[in-house]
């Protein structure tokens, strides 16, 4: 029963490219849904708040699953630990196929975290004991591989969610039919792939993850730490925001655009860190924090100009990105320094989880000030910058006092007219007046009678020539903003 057991086994070699699929798969899959947020906020529509929190669920499922399964392959043996985590990771997909709501977002979103963070370091560890020396190090070829199946994955999945919902049907299905159908063969591929260490007998009692920190240089730990937390910190950013910074700065809401600018910022981290295996720590952690700032402030620049840069914005994020990965690359390798093999699992674990913190804390607090600074209030100030530019919300002329129609005809009875607004059109070459509607034309006639606070006649002071007082002006809130109301 052995003997045939073993010969339906793949190689070692063969085993090694199966769970580097596997791998790459599930962490292809995580990230996939960060490519169609705008699709699904349309769909259920609910704000970018709620996206930033969907993000952040994702994370916490991550960090629990580390803390209570991503150290047990050690005792129940790599194969079985995977193979559980790709069967999560194919429900997860399951989910999103099987609703489009934010229900099911968020359940997808914490299956796949509780997948991957029970699978991030079941399948490193895994590459690593197939493809170890003889004495049981393990090789450079195994870092590397590991190294581009996770932020490989990490970079594609959004790619491929993006082109397929913008070019093929079912934009929030097919992209799942896709992934989960990779994560199936993976599955299989993992089950018939040897085994990379060996069920521990007897087993240990349970308990879950300690964090530990080395006893020896502990400040080098802790600035690994530090260095989790950034590089993290940066890439969580980039794909939970990206649809909503292009979307509201630059009115691009193509899930192919968003999918690409995640790719470019997870894909030349990853080029980064496959690179740069020759410089030390050091110089690479020095290297690359300067290439996260710089590209960050391109990032948020771009934004700022006018018209908003793409092309700045889309280079921002590949200098974040590669800045980004030489940290991480930097940060890793200090740790496994500093750390001996005694307190490894539990410094990895703490590594991990500070690096997981990261992507949620600045997350969530970018999505609460995009609720309070929202693109309008970026083109307001953009309009004080340029010194006194407003739009209006107007009505019609005010009847003539003598009571005529205004071109010299007789009586006409005075019926207010409609209000209206005058917007910036699409290509900011002019302005045009759009109707409003009656809820909007209701509360702007109750606040032009009752609005409290309110100052007839005041006009922005870079408007020459303004600055006197005219009836049914209505002035609320900054004076760039200028209200016209007609007169009842």
């Amino acid at each position: 029963m052995t003997t045939r057991s073993q010969h339906t086994r793949l190689s070692r070699r063969s085993s090694f490219w199966a769970i580097t699929f596997a791998f790459f798969s599930l962490t292809a899959l995580s990230t996939a849904p960060s490519a169609l947020y705008r699709l699904y906020a349309q769909h259920d529509r609910f704000s970018s708040f709620t996206t930033t929190i969907v993000y952040a669920v994702y994370v916490v499922g991550i960090v629990v699953s580390l803390i209570f399964a991503g150290h047990i392959s050690d005792w129940y043996g790599r194969r079985v630990v995977l193979a559980a985590a790709l069967t999560v990771a194919i429900g997860s997909a399951i989910v999103f196929l099987a609703s489009e709501s934010l229900v099911g977002l968020v359940s997808g979103r914490v299956l796949i975290g509780i997948a991957l963070g029970a699978g991030i370091a079941t399948a490193t560890a895994y590459l690593s004991d197939l493809d170890a020396a003889p004495n049981g190090t393990p090789t450079r070829r195994a870092g590397i591989v590991s190294t581009l199946a996770n932020v490989g994955g990490l970079a594609l999945g959004p790619l491929v969610a993006g082109l397929l919902a913008s070019y093929a049907p079912s934009p929030l299905r097919l992209s799942y039919v896709v992934l989960g159908g990779a994560l199936a063969i993976g599955l299989v591929a993992v089950l018939v792939s040897v085994e990379g260490r060996p069920p521990v007998h007897p087993r240990p009692a349970y308990h879950p993850q300690r964090f530990k920190a080395p006893a020896q240089d502990r400040g080098s730990f802790f600035a690994a730490l530090t260095g989790a937390f950034m590089s993290f910190a940066v890439f969580g950013l980039i794909a939970g925001l990206v649809g909503t910074v292009l979307a509201e700065s630059f009115h691009h809401v193509s899930p192919a655009l968003t999918g690409l600018a995640i790719f470019l910022a997870f894909g030349t981290g990853a080029v980064a860190q496959t690179t740069t295996t020759s410089w030390p720590s050091t110089r690479v952690f020095a290297a690359g924090t300067g290439s996260a700032i710089l590209g960050l402030a391109i990032l948020v620049g771009s934004a700022w100009l006018e018209p908003p840069s793409l092309a700045l914005f889309l280079i921002g994020c590949v200098i974040a990105g590669a800045g980004c990965g030489g940290i991480f690359r930097g940060s890793i390798e200090t740790m496994l320094r500093t750390s001996t093999p005694d307190v490894r699992a539990g410094a990895l674990a703490t590594f991990f989880a500070v690096g997981y913190a990261g992507i949620s804390v600045p997350v969530i607090g970018a999505g609460v000030a995009i609720q309070f600074v929202t693109a309008s209030d970026v083109a307001a100030l953009r309009r004080r910058r340029r010194g006194g530019t407003h739009l209006c919300l107007s009505g019609p002329d005010p009847p003539p006092r003598d009571g005529s129609d205004g071109n010299g005809g007789g009586q006409r009875s005075r019926v207010p007219g409609r209000l209206t607004r005058l917007v910036m059109s699409e290509d900011r070459e002019r302005i045009v007046r759009v109707g409003l509607g009656d809820e909007e034309e209701r509360s702007a006639r109750c606040l032009g009678r009752h609005g409290s606070g309110s100052a007839l006649g005041r006009q922005d002071a870079g408007d020459s020539g303004r600055g006197q007082e005219r009836p049914g002006q209505l002035c609320v809130g900054p004076p760039a903003v200028s209200r016209n109301l007609d007169h009842d």
